[in-house]
């Protein structure tokens, strides 16, 4: 996985992702990190055994890459120029495996005989022929051992390779000593077959291994084969040809054909049809498209023939940010791991120690030679860190790819992490719990003034605004027929309101908040007032400045509908004993009542919050020790987004709300944040499972072989299936489906109900 260098123009800083080959366990992640963190000008670089790859950033130069890449080859491995994995997705599964198939084939005619022992049989091929097969094994299709081994000698350290270099060499040269030095016409035992039979086995567990690994990469190999090769542009000529899709310009304008793929994002500006969005948001039913709708590249089109004008291409379109997120997470090192890089980067030495004192011991307790090196080469085989350096990377590949199909984009492996312990979830009110399409259903003029005339002056201020409660009185006004009239001198008053100009008149719009503030009373408006906070309603004043004051000159209500099944969401999320909040802007009673309707006690709303105090609410709910997770898809959640433990952005909501969350909701489905919480519990689950095994398997196989119950044999055949079983334990994950989770907590919920 070769990607450009991608440069930050504030920081001068770029980003490189090299795909690295001959990793083989821990001990080379660490090696290589090390190697590329030497390189001047690098600030950090983090490597990933179960993707075979390493993300770099460091200060830009002109020998900044090639410097990267030299240092990658003298620390003894290779840099792919493309995605190797990928490519061999796309060959046949049995891929790579000539070399392990001669290897078995070669190996087999040396461990029948052992196996002709168990049941009473006893013969043996001569020893010239035990060396014929041997050999070729040990030297020519384990040549790899030996060269990762002799680079990891000239870096003085060690890694997998070493060990079963030294082991596997030790029984193919006692086997020579011991042919050699027998007497003539007498048949020694020799341990040619457990040096081919290891060598044989670790190249099996490899192959296996690099198969599981593919399935992991499954997701985003999913989402690459999304993007269509070609698409149909119209000419300035009106003619119609295909081009590349990687040649398309914003402006452009290009046909899609029914049962086509979009190929970037666009604007429909003829036709109707419906498309399959199921790849971004994990929802399966198809969305009409009419005039003006955006058409997201990758998504599939229904029925209709329909003509789009380009508004996003390459790094900029939907599917380019969201395979992104997804690599980003996958590249990413869960802090859990950087524990066990420590214990990885001495377990080497370690283990080559204990097979030295292994030797040693046997010999001072009067075995023979053979026995105290037989001995010790079973526990240089067994104990490879293979197993530890998979444990976290796999999984956390599994269930990020996983969640992506469900529609959930988990953005860093430390959230995925953290998320599991979450004992909180604060959710902002408008647009996350509400459908955010707020409408004006109150509009009471003060006193004698014109009600269509005030309502003219708040459509006409508001105009140019993109918050939900402008357009509901721009919206409402064009419904009565009114002309709106562009404002002047428009200045918004940051969690206050705006102020402006219409027609020459100055007039403010905000909430109650402000008008206290400013010193005006609601007057005989007050009871209407409370009236509509008792329902519920979101309350705004319209003001009118004047030589001689400030004017009240009409009260607005606003109503929002909860989202549909958000109430049960939030019960399922209390069902599994988290704590819920709702924060909101809105004056206390408006949003009492709204917290009342989504089934939230009083104590559960955080009412007349200002945008700019959510974060601070947030590291309220933080404290004792809590971890928080915040759920919001507004700009002005962006602050207390990045002040949770976990941020939670809706995929309905802005660029900034994603860009500060540490996971990415592809629809505004409020179920989808227990989907989160559930695939970061699981994935946390195999994380651990599988550094159990790893290390159980290690303390528990080491001394095994040391004190001689195991033969190396079967240490090579236990090192290869522990690195598959991590591998597929890992990919357990895959049968995760979020509709499964849901029913399951809505079963719940209808049994507590009932």
């Amino acid at each position: 996985m070769n990607t450009p260098l991608v440069a930050d123009p504030t920081t001068l800083t770029s980003t490189l992702d090299l795909g690295i080959e001959g990793m083989t366990c821990a001990s080379c992640v660490s090696r290589v990190e090390k190697a590329l963190k030497k390189v001047p000008g690098v600030q950090d670089a983090t490597v990933n055994l179960a993707t075979e790859s390493a993300r770099i950033v460091f200060e830009a130069s002109d020998q900044a890459e090639a410097m990267l890449r030299r240092a990658v080859r003298e620390a003894g491995y290779g840099v792919r120029e493309t995605d190797l994995m990928s490519d061999a997705q796309d060959a046949s599964p049995w891929a790579g495996f000539a070399p392990v198939a001669v290897a078995l084939a070669m190996a087999t005619p040396l461990v029948l005989p052992m196996l002709a022992d168990l049941i009473g049989r006893h013969w043996m091929l001569p020893a010239w022929q035990q060396f014929m097969l041997a050999t070729p094994v040990q030297f020519i299709l384990g040549a790899r051992f030996y060269r990762a081994g002799w680079h990891a000698l000239k870096a003085l350290t060690g890694n997998m390779d070493l060990l079963v270099a030294i082991g596997t060499s030790a029984g193919w040269g006692l086997s020579m000593w011991l042919w050699l030095s027998a007497e003539s016409g007498s048949m020694p035992h020799l341990y040619f077959e457990a040096s081919a039979v290891v060598i044989s086995l670790v190249m099996l567990g490899k192959w296996l291994e690099t198969r599981a690994k593919r399935q992991t990469t499954a997701a985003i190999r999913a989402l690459h084969a999304l993007r269509p090769a070609l698409a149909h542009v119209i000419l300035r000529s009106g003619e119609q040809t295909d081009v590349p899709v990687a040649e398309l310009l914003v402006n452009d304008r290009v046909v899609v054909l029914p049962g086509e793929r979009v190929p970037v994002d666009g604007v429909l500006t003829d036709g109707r049809t419906q498309v399959d969005e199921s790849m971004l948001t994990g929802e399966p039913l198809p969305v009409t498209k009419e005039l003006d709708a955006m058409l997201t590249g990758g998504s599939i089109n229904g029925d209709g023939r329909v003509l789009m004008l380009v508004s996003a291409v390459g790094r900029d379109t939907v599917l380019s940010k969201i395979i992104g997120l997804v690599e980003d997470a996958q590249a990413a090192k869960a802090p859990i791991q950087r524990l066990v890089d420590k214990v990885s980067a001495v377990f080497v030495p370690v283990v080559l120690l204990i097979g030295l004192a292994t030797l040693l011991g046997w010999l001072a307790m009067g075995e023979p030679l053979e026995v105290a090196l037989i001995r010790a080469v079973a526990v240089l085989v067994i104990a490879c860190p293979c197993a530890l350096g998979l444990a976290t990377p796999v999984a956390i590949m599994a269930g990020t790819g996983v969640a992506a199909r469900a529609g959930i984009l988990i953005k860093d492996a430390q959230a995925l992490e953290l998320a599991h312990r979450a004992d909180t979830v604060a959710f902002d009110k408008t647009g996350t719990l509400t459908v955010g399409q707020p409408r004006l259903v109150a509009f009471v003029a003060a006193g004698d003034a014109d009600e269509s005339a005030q309502l003219r002056a708040a459509a006409s201020l508001q105009s140019g605004s993109e918050h939900p409660l402008a357009r509901a009185v721009v919206n409402a006004a064009k419904e009565r027929g009114l002309d709106v009239l562009a404002p002047e001198d428009v200045r918004a008053v940051a969690g206050r309101g705006t102020e402006g100009k219409v027609a020459g008149a100055a007039y403010l719009i905000g909430s109650l908040r402000w008008v206290e503030e400013l010193g005006v009373s609601l007057g005989a408006l007050a009871p209407q007032a409370e009236r509509l906070q008792k329902e519920g309603a979101t309350l705004s004043a319209l003001l009118e400045r004047r030589p001689q004051g400030l004017a009240l000159r009409a009260l607005m209500g606003f109503a929002d509908e909860p989202k549909p099944g958000a109430r049960e969401a939030l019960a399922s999320l209390r069902a599994r004993g988290l704590r819920i909040m709702m924060i909101s802007g809105d004056n206390r009673g408006a949003a009492l009542a709204m917290g009342a309707r989504l089934g939230l006690s009083d104590d559960e709303v955080m009412a007349e919050v200002l945008p700019g105090d959510k974060a601070a609410k947030v590291a309220e709910l933080k404290s004792g020790g809590k971890t928080v997770v915040m759920v919001g898809d507004g700009v002005n959640d962006a602050p207390a987004l990045a002040a949770a433990d976990i941020g939670m952005a809706m995929g309905t909501g802005t660029d900034v709300a994603m860009h500060a969350a540490g996971v990415t909701l592809m629809r505004g489905d409020i179920s989808l944040v227990e989907g989160a919480l559930d695939i970061s519990h699981r994935t946390v689950m195999k994380i651990r499972q599988n550094l159990f095994w790893a290390f159980a398997y290690n303390v528990a196989g080491i001394p095994l072989a040391a004190f001689g119950y195991l033969n190396p044999v079967l240490a090579g055949a236990a090192m290869a299936l522990s690195s598959v079983s991590v591998m597929a334990n890992a990919l357990l994950l895959k049968r995760w489906r979020l509709k499964q989770v849901l029913q399951r907590s809505s079963e719940a919920y209808q049994a507590n109900v009932g």
